[in-house]
């Protein structure tokens, strides 16, 4: 993979990273303590993979992303509002979070199949966190279907 793809690649992955920590840290201050100790925990493993990610790039002479996506900033604002209608709103938002993270983790499966072997070992490195975000989300998210 030329250079510039793997920036690009990188660059996509952390906006997507990006969008999803906002979105976590919106549903965290509109669900109860008990579920926004979990988000917040999450939201601290996305900047854990984010900073590593941007890390990388710069050691590679990239210039990493340092904010999200336009359309993550519209679906942010859209889901929330969405929230406001629904009866069970913390189940709502474990569902939303669960699906963003599962296309996160879906991104990254792919980067990682279409990468070389060197750039695809920097990014395999950050699957068991988001490996532990998906299974605290879909743990939730099969609670939540009563």
């Amino acid at each position: 993979m030329p250079r510039h793809l793997f920036v690009s690649t990188c660059n996509a992955l952390i906006r997507r990273s990006i969008d999803l920590r906002r979105l976590y840290r919106h549903a965290a201050t509109a669900c109860e303590p008990g579920l926004r100790m979990v988000l917040n925990d999450n939201v601290h493993t996305l900047d854990l993979l984010i900073a590593e990610l941007q890390a990388q790039l710069r050691d590679r002479g990239g210039e990493p992303c340092e904010h999200g996506s336009w359309r993550g900033t519209v679906h942010r604002h859209l889901t929330g509002w969405l929230m406001r209608t629904v009866a069970r709103r913390d189940n709502a938002w474990i569902r939303a979070l669960a699906h963003g993270e599962s296309a996160l983790l879906h991104r990254f499966e792919q980067a990682i199949a279409n990468a070389p072997a060197e750039s695809a070992l920097l990014l395999r490195r950050q699957l068991p966190r988001l490996r532990g975000i998906h299974l605290d989300m879909h743990s939730l998210a099969g609670t939540a279907r009563y």
